[in-house]
């Protein structure tokens, strides 16, 4: 299994709308606004959660994996399954993921989570560390600075 890399975990935010929602200071109108194309997304490549909806408290909460890079090309901006993402790290270098979690029935949805994933390999193969080009290029600067 891949590891998660640069993880923000958006809870605090999360708390704080709610409460702002539970005052009567942010209407529910204005949190419970998931596109339809983010409740399809849901119901297709969406994982179940053990959380119940903290608006309208009468389904459990999906979570929406969305990645997003230039190496993934087509691939972009996409949803996709846990099991899904683990096959992508191993083939593609640094893309970000990014969690929402969606109430399918009042629409509720709030970013959760967003990490990198990848194999952490510059594109031709080679880990940053082992890549040459890149060191003969600092060589010459140096040498023409000398």
């Amino acid at each position: 299994m891949r590891t998660q890399r640069q993880v923000v975990d958006y809870a605090l935010q999360r708390r704080a709308l709610l409460a702002e929602v539970h005052s009567g200071r942010v209407g529910v109108v204005e949190v419970c606004d998931a596109s339809p194309y983010l409740l399809r997304a849901a119901r297709f490549h969406g994982e179940p959660s053990d959380q119940t909806c903290p608006v309208c408290r009468k389904e459990r909460l999906t979570l929406v994996s969305w990645i997003f890079g230039d190496q993934l090309k087509h691939a972009a901006g996409s949803a996709r399954k846990p099991a899904e993402i683990e096959q992508l790290a191993n083939h593609y270098s640094d893309f970000s993921v990014y969690v929402v979690e969606v109430c399918r029935t009042c629409s509720w949805n709030h970013l959760v989570l967003s990490y990198v994933m990848g194999s952490d390999n510059t594109p031709d193969g080679d880990t940053p560390e082992n890549n040459t080009a890149g060191r003969r290029r600092s060589d010459r600067r140096r040498t023409a600075a000398e």
